[in-house]
């Protein structure tokens, strides 16, 4: 796996603030563990099948399990997660989760206060690039993970431009993380 740290849409330029790159999936795991009240946020593209083996909303439902992370889906495949026996804590747009992360009054999906640590994967590029530029710039104490293929500069921490072989070797590494337990 070669790591670059270049963002996947080009000629965006994220400023000095740049993500950490996620070398190891390992680490991921290490921090949602560390981290009080994590959230996950899934776009529609976690649907699509990527290969013959990688169906991406497979490893977010497994994650969530694994990891007793809360789901959040952002577009109208709620309905897949329901045929596979998962019920997500909640649906709604992605600049609306986005908004809600970057406000601090905002007690959360369950009521029991702000998250620190959110997860992404799934949403559309330019749709992610945006929300994690917000999130990075407005939120006092959230950190962000971007799990998809590509790098995100605005997250926290993301990938780094990835294979989907790669990549889906990583979701099994840090399911069976939190599997292990």
């Amino acid at each position: 796996m070669s790591a670059r740290a270049e963002p996947w849409q080009k000629a965006e330029i994220a400023g000095p603030k740049k993500a950490l790159l996620i070398l190891k999936p390992e680490v991921v795991a290490a921090m949602v563990k560390k981290a009080e009240r994590p959230i996950l946020v899934v776009g529609h593209h976690a649907v699509e099948e990527y290969s013959e083996e990688v169906k991406l909303i497979d490893y977010v439902i497994r994650l969530s399990e694994a990891a007793d992370i809360p789901l959040v889906v952002t577009a109208h495949p709620i309905n897949e997660y329901s045929k596979r026996g998962h019920h997500p804590a909640g649906s709604m747009s992605a600049m609306d989760i986005g908004n809600r992360l970057n406000d601090p009054k905002w007690e959360g999906l369950d009521g029991k206060g702000q998250y620190d640590l959110a997860l992404f994967v799934g949403l559309p590029y330019y749709m992610e690039f945006v929300i994690l530029a917000g999130l990075k710039h407005f939120s006092a104490n959230l950190k962000t993970i971007s799990l998809d293929r590509f790098y995100n500069p605005h997250a926290t921490w993301s990938f780094p431009n990835l294979s989907i072989k790669d990549w889906s070797e990583n979701f099994k590494v840090m399911i069976s993380k939190f599997a292990g337990e």
